[in-house]
């Protein structure tokens, strides 16, 4: 089965239309204030209106009330949620399609995977970093995700950029992959070219 693509970060219709434009398979639209690529309710609802069908849009939340969770999905009419925050696995059930992200340090960063399996659609591993919550640009080991499989769909992320996601996916054979830092012109700017670059070697490989 061919990898499927989220193209994270997303600030602009420009740089939603052009991943789409290139086969992305979904969106991601950061709801966390302390993020650079933060976007606010009414600007991501403009954006995911004039998408096209069949592109899925995901909401990124890191330690969120669940009343303003539901808010946003309200207003914006996201399609699933990614938890990228230490919620507990009794906290991700918003919505029936929900995504935990788990930062990866070493095998044992795996082991709250199984109380989380039965409550998510997938697991996107990210490099554990100890101030940043996503978007570091660092890879992780890769032998550690393939490990990770046996708990479910694995989306992988953490310092994926257009040179090593072949290999990436040739490697690990994930569900899906997740970029935001990795084609980057600037923070919250995506480069058109790197995007399309990374589009076509996670499909191709």
């Amino acid at each position: 089965m061919q990898v499927k693509v989220k193209i994270c970060g997303i600030t602009n219709l420009d740089d939603a239309m052009a991943a789409v434009d290139f086969r992305a398979d979904a969106l991601g639209f950061v709801f966390f204030d302390k993020s650079p690529r933060c976007i606010s309710h009414q600007k991501a609802a403009e954006i995911i209106k004039k998408l096209p069908p069949f592109i899925t849009t995901v909401g990124v939340f890191v330690n969120e009330k669940p009343e303003i969770i539901k808010k946003t999905i309200d207003i914006t009419e996201i399609d699933v949620v990614q938890f990228h925050g230490d919620e507990p696995p009794e906290k991700c059930n918003i919505t029936k399609r929900c995504i935990k992200a788990i930062r990866v340090k070493s095998l044992k960063s795996l082991d709250p995977l199984n109380n989380y399996k039965d409550r998510i659609s997938a697991f996107l591993l990210d490099t554990f970093t100890p101030d940043i919550l996503g978007g570091t640009g660092q890879i992780f080991n890769w032998d550690i995700a393939i490990y990770a499989k046996q708990f479910g769909r694995i989306i992988l992320a953490g310092g994926l950029k257009p040179d090593n996601i072949a290999d990436a996916v040739r490697r690990v054979r994930p569900y899906g992959v997740d970029v935001s830092s990795g084609v980057e012109s600037r923070k919250g700017k995506k480069d058109h070219k790197k995007m399309k670059l990374f589009i076509e070697n996670a499909k191709g490989a």
